[in-house]
């Protein structure tokens, strides 16, 4: 976490500061970020930054706390297109919901995902105990699905768990992957042709996990 003498700063100076960091995160991930250029390129003294932060892993974790506020904050308003989704048709709402929001803030969104899922990070002690609050909110919904016969029973929930999770971390990988190279992102993640690879993605989820037809009917 940031040190009080950061939050006691102004508005637009934290900016500045969190906006260079946010570009080294996204050039070089974690790693190989250098607080010699976080420093220069936000102009601030270099003794300054370490009254700011322990480290460059402390600005790492809270532009990580910047994302989930702003998250927060999009998402307050935003409400699923009908009220009788299923549970699959619900999960399609989010991840395309939460990928509009990365087009809201592309570039942070950019530096959290390489380090996450390009450095690992995603799986490491720092962010255990968000993974885990991640893992119970899936953990609900599919309990909530088989419930409702959505889901075959049979699925292991734990399992399923982890293909629900691993998943939306295939299809961000994906747009991050290929979103970088594009010259203008915002274009090319509305696109027809991007839209229905991520469909396709969460059809092979989907369809791994749900009860077919075929299972409603009883055998003779």
């Amino acid at each position: 976490m940031p040190k009080q003498t950061f939050l006691n700063l102004p508005e637009e100076k934290r900016e500045t500061i969190m906006n260079a960091a946010v570009e080294e995160f996204a050039e070089y991930g974690l790693e190989n970020a250098s607080t010699n250029r976080i420093v220069k390129n936000s102009g601030i003294a270099k003794g300054s930054f370490y009254q700011y932060f322990e480290d460059k892993l402390d600005v790492f974790m809270h532009m990580l706390d910047v994302i989930e506020q702003k998250e927060m904050e999009y998402f307050k308003d935003k409400h699923p297109p009908s009220s009788n989704m299923d549970t699959f048709q619900y999960f399609r709402w989010m991840v395309k919901t939460g990928m509009e929001f990365g087009l809201a803030h592309p570039r942070m969104i950019q530096a959290a995902w390489r380090v996450l899922l390009g450095e690992g990070f995603y799986y490491g002690k720092n962010l255990a105990e968000y993974r885990q609050k991640t893992k119970q909110a899936l953990t609900t919904m599919i309990q909530h699905a088989i419930e409702r016969g959505e889901v075959d029973p049979s699925v292991d929930v734990e399992l399923a768990v982890m293909i629900m999770e691993t998943w939306s971390n295939a299809i961000t990988t994906y747009v991050l992957n290929e979103g970088i190279q594009q010259k203008n992102v915002l274009k090319w993640m509305r696109s027809p042709k991007t839209q229905e690879t991520i469909d396709k993605l969460l059809y092979v989820m989907e369809y791994g996990l749900r009860k077919t037809e075929s299972e409603f009917v009883s055998k003779p």
